[in-house]
């Protein structure tokens, strides 16, 4: 897939820009480490402010180790769940990205375990057959 660059303007494009930057082997650049990659589909809005919407598609590294601010996927009491990683001193904290709902130690579970590190999303732009929001 080739890229195209410098970047997208997102205001008035200049026509100088027009030129092929180089190009993407998108499977590798979406998963560097295959065998401990995954995506898991979004349901819910508590990373809303995260820009993680509804119906995103996050792609999961479970090799890669959660560092402070990395978006991770947990199993919480044997539930999966998108959160935020925060170290706070010697806690840390799993926290949403939505002001209506508070962030809460690890130890405040009764079971937690960080799964992988979510690398990005995808959000589908396009209208989807049978899917209306």
């Amino acid at each position: 897939m080739p890229i195209l660059g410098p970047a997208l303007c997102a205001g008035f494009p200049s026509p100088a820009d027009d030129f092929l930057e180089g190009s993407l082997e998108l499977p590798r650049w979406l998963a560097p480490n295959p065998p401990a990659t995954f995506a898991w589909n979004i349901s819910g809005d508590s990373m809303r402010d995260a820009g993680i919407f509804d119906r995103d598609l996050a792609v999961v590294d479970r090799s890669l180790k959660a560092a402070h601010r990395s978006v991770v996927v947990a199993a919480i009491d044997g539930q999966m769940s998108i959160k935020r990683f925060l170290v706070d001193g010697n806690v840390a904290r799993l926290s949403f990205e939505n002001p209506d709902l508070p962030a809460f130690a690890v130890e405040e579970t009764g079971e937690a375990e960080i799964w992988g590190v979510v690398r990005f999303s995808i959000r589908w732009h396009i209208a989807r057959a049978g899917l209306v929001r």
